[in-house]
């Protein structure tokens, strides 16, 4: 017998007792049997109503139970279409409890089950999202909204495992050839120019797009610059065996053979020159001494480009060395390579100064020509060009050597070191070299107004005919010859003849020696103003003041 009929037994049993009880209360007490007829009643009604109380309280239980199954055996149903599983089968036998707790349970952990996969679809999405992002892939063919099978999870996650291996294969060959494409850049001295270039190479390696068609244009573009830096490699090669060519005075049908050689592939034509580079470096070895002073040559000439001064040249002993073996040949070279690279570096500035000093020589060339009176017999015009291009030059001097001071400041505060030209500083040689001219010409002024000074001593002592360039004058403009006919003929009134008496000669040469002290004074101011014509006027004043006196 279960427990609980023999609670109810135990119930019906002390029902009966107080109902007993009670009735030997009433018994001692005397209620009437009417009375007692009524409290009879009013138990049962009690204890009736109570147990309805019960049952009916026991009959929702029941209700809800059947409503909680039902609910969960369609919950079930829909969990197990959800997650295409198919429908665990109930027990028979089960009470309403037993069957609610375990649906119930089965229910929870199928909403268990739809959450986590849930959850692990939105992570592979992701994943996915972001390997689609950097390989520029499509997304895995999956619903986000609908709850995956195992078996779509497990596919899902093995695409995503191999995109991660693809992305490493491809970011590994990015980065191999991203490293490869910065060195052969760096050694063609370029830099990135369209946006592909500047993304692959400057960009961060994992901000840089994965794709098929990005890896495909990164190999044509280390292609490119392979080609490039082969192409560069022949020109250096060549450069270098023009130079051995040079040095080596290999005929002229020679070198024409190898270029016919060179038309080919760029990978014949480098292996052509590397095997004409190593055959002309043998037969320098061979050639040692003719190859040094050859190299010399070209030290002087870069020298002079850099002008470099005399105790620079100095300082590199090996040039002034008899003892011509490889030792001094290989010194050599690396002084023409160190002189190349200088000019090379500061070529801008160097060959500012070259045309400066172009300048400044054609100059100085032109004030030559400007104080030269047989430039007055020139009749094509050239006179006026040339004075007009030495006035140009006197006001472009000044403004290129202004520029030159900013590119030289710009240079030594770059370079912490001064710039200098023959071993002196430029503008300090600049300055000598104004302070040189304006002596030079200072000299040459003195020296003329001394030659016209003589000139005009040795004519009024022999009578000699002054003469001035020829010019075109203007009309009604007297000639030197008219005036010297005038003066003749007026000399010749009070002088007959040609020649002088002896008594005309020694007063001549008082007033000469008169004349002469006055011009010596003049000599010895430069700043006042001497020309022949002055010197003419003054000797017929001269001479008609020394006839009126006579």
């Amino acid at each position: 017998m279960r427990k609980s009929e023999i609670h109810a037994a135990e119930s019906v049993a002390c029902l009966d007792k107080a109902l007993g009880e009670l009735k030997d209360i009433w018994e001692e007490i005397g209620i009437p049997e009417d009375q007692r007829l009524q409290r009879t009643d009013a138990v049962h009604m009690h204890i009736k109503n109570l147990l309805d109380m019960m049952i009916a309280e026991e009959e929702g239980l029941k209700k809800r139970l059947l409503i909680s199954i039902e609910a969960c055996r369609k919950e079930v149903t829909s969990l197990c279409s959800e997650l295409q599983v198919q429908e665990c089968q109930e027990e028979d036998g089960l009470t309403m409890l037993q069957l609610e707790k375990d649906l119930r349970t089965q229910v929870k952990m199928m909403l268990k089950e739809k959450s986590a996969r849930q959850s692990e679809l939105k992570s592979l999405i992701q994943q996915d999202q972001d390997l689609c992002d950097i390989l520029c892939d499509d997304l895995f063919p999956i619903h986000p909204e609908r709850v995956p099978s195992q078996q779509q999870l497990q596919n899902y996650r093995q695409h995503i495992n191999t995109r991660n291996q693809e992305r490493e294969r491809r970011h590994a060959e990015f980065v191999g050839m991203k490293r490869q494409i910065t060195v052969l850049m760096e050694d063609l001295e370029q830099h990135p120019d369209t946006s592909f270039e500047k993304d692959a190479v400057c960009e961060d390696e994992d901000a840089f797009c994965l794709s098929v068609e990005n890896l495909s244009a990164l190999k044509v573009l280390l292609h490119q610059s392979r080609k490039a830096e082969s192409g560069a490699l022949c020109v250096s090669i060549r450069g270098r065996i023009e130079e051995l060519w040079e040095m080596l005075q290999v005929p002229e049908e020679e070198r024409e053979s190898l270029m016919q050689n060179t038309r080919t592939s760029t990978k014949s034509r480098l292996n052509t020159l590397q095997a004409e580079l190593q055959r002309l470096e043998e037969l320098k070895k061979k050639n040692i001494e003719r190859v040094i002073h050859t190299i010399r040559s070209e030290i002087v000439k870069f020298w002079e480009k850099c002008y470099y001064s005399p105790e620079q040249r100095q300082a590199f002993t090996p040039y002034h060395s008899d003892d011509l073996d490889e030792e001094v040949l290989r010194e050599h070279e690396l002084e023409l390579e160190r002189l190349k690279q200088d000019y090379a570096e500061h070529s801008e500035l160097y060959d500012a100064v070259s045309t400066w000093s172009s300048n400044w020589t054609l100059y100085q060339e032109l004030e030559k020509k400007a104080t030269d009176p047989s430039r007055f017999n020139n009749r094509g015009g050239n006179l006026l060009k040339e004075e007009k291009q030495r006035v140009d030059l006197q006001k472009s001097l000044p403004k290129l050597e202004k520029s030159l001071k900013a590119q030289i400041d710009q240079w030594e505060a770059a370079h912490c070191k001064e710039f200098r030209v023959n071993g002196r500083l430029f503008l300090q040689y600049v300055e000598d070299q104004w302070d040189q001219h304006r002596m030079e010409k200072e000299r040459e002024k003195q020296e003329r107004q001394m030659k016209k000074m003589k000139q005009t001593e040795e004519d009024l002592l022999y009578g000699t005919t002054i003469r001035t360039p020829t010019k075109r004058r203007l009309a009604g403009t007297p000639t030197p010859g008219k005036t010297r006919k005038v003066l003749t003929a007026y000399l010749g009134a009070r002088i007959p003849g040609r020649g002088r008496t002896p008594r005309g000669l020694e007063r001549n040469k008082e007033n000469i020696s008169h004349l002469s002290g006055a011009l010596r004074t003049m000599a010895t101011s430069p700043q006042r103003n001497f020309s022949i014509t002055s010197v003419a006027s003054s000797y017929s004043e001269f001479a008609v003041s020394s006839l009126s006196c006579s």
